[in-house]
């Protein structure tokens, strides 16, 4: 069998937890911050679980997870 190609975005936007969950981090937040609101920053910090609809396609670009 020849070897999987992993996407360059994904690998770079995707990590894993301990348990083998997919992370990830939050969008909108990178300019025109002045125009959203402290909640929406706030909340937008750090990292997150990818939903579990999304896992299926994520993992499909990194195949040696």
């Amino acid at each position: 069998m020849p070897k999987l190609k992993t996407k360059s975005a994904v690998k770079k936007r995707f990590g894993v937890t301990g348990t083998g969950k997919l992370k990830r981090n939050f969008a909108y937040k990178r300019h025109c911050l002045f125009c959203k609101t402290q909640k929406m920053k706030r909340q937008a910090r750090g990292t997150t679980l990818v939903e579990a609809s999304d896992v299926k396609i994520v993992k499909q670009f990194l195949p040696y997870l």
